[in-house]
């Protein structure tokens, strides 16, 4: 599914197309994404000009004077930014039609993504009430790490994937990161150190920030808006490379299932 490095990208992509541009209608081909998409919006949106774009964890908004549009790209949803009119193709869901002649569109052809709408302070909102720092923020440091793992026996993998720690480090991320830092992700998350933590929050950064630069990973679904991929993958140490050697090491990647997630890690390079 589309990670924060995926979404930062798409955000990047479609930002110069939306921001300052009026609305001049809506189109709901399908509404029943993850949640119903709200039937009142082509009434509310069609004329209003489009103030601002930003992001939080996995999700886009897009800022109105009366409100705000909230974006989520589910597990295979992408948007792209077309002319109009243009040809809606199967799982094509929803438009955001602008007066410079282009559009915004939503393809999600799981149906897990959402497009919601807030007309009070975003944050909040149920879906962003309660989440964790952004990692690229100096919210997150190795003082915020160690001191919310402390009490948590939980793997590290699983907890640094906690959007209630954490934001937006998912399961590809998390698993770089991971190796970067020479932890193996299924060490309890308490027994991480204060150094360990250091290690780990810095490279956690470094990571994101890398694959942002590559414009995000190519998995699945997940295309920018403007049609062309991410490079990332071609970057991984330990995801997708099972009995592969390690690129530090040589020795044999191994795969274990964490939370219904997979990890891949190097026995040897992670302690």
């Amino acid at each position: 599914m589309p990670e924060l490095p995926e979404v930062e990208t798409t955000l990047r992509g479609i930002a110069p197309h939306l921001q300052g541009q009026t609305v001049s209608d809506v189109v709901i081909r399908n509404p029943q994404l993850r949640w119903p998409i709200p039937t009142a919006l082509p009434t509310l949106l069609k004329g209003s000009v489009i103030r601002s774009l930003h992001r939080r964890a996995k999700y886009l908004l897009i800022d109105f004077d009366h409100g705000t549009l909230i974006l989520h790209l589910g597990m295979s949803g992408s948007l792209r930014i077309l002319p109009y009119p243009t040809q809606p193709e199967k799982h094509e869901h929803f438009d955001l039609i602008l007066d410079s002649g282009e559009l915004m569109r939503l393809r999600d052809p799981r149906r897990f993504g959402a497009v919601l709408w807030h007309t009070d302070d975003e944050s909040e909102h149920p879906l962003l009430a309660h989440l964790g720092p952004e990692p690229l923020s100096s919210n997150f440091d190795a003082n915020h790490l160690y001191q919310m793992t402390r009490s948590r026996t939980i793997a590290i993998k699983l907890a640094i994937m906690d959007s209630k720690l954490v934001v937006g480090v998912g399961n590809i991320y998390a698993n770089e990161a991971l190796f970067r830092a020479g932890i193996k992700p299924h060490l309890a998350a308490h027994r991480v150190s204060k150094a360990r933590c250091e290690t780990l929050a810095s490279t956690i950064k470094a990571v994101l920030t890398e694959a942002i630069k590559q414009g995000g990973s190519s998995l699945r679904d997940f295309i920018h808006s403007d049609g062309s991929s991410g490079y990332f993958q071609q970057n991984y140490f330990v995801y997708g490379r099972k009995d592969e050697q390690c690129k530090a090491c040589g020795t044999s990647i191994k795969l274990i299932k964490q939370g219904q997630r997979s990890s891949f890690y190097c026995p040897h390079c992670q302690k």
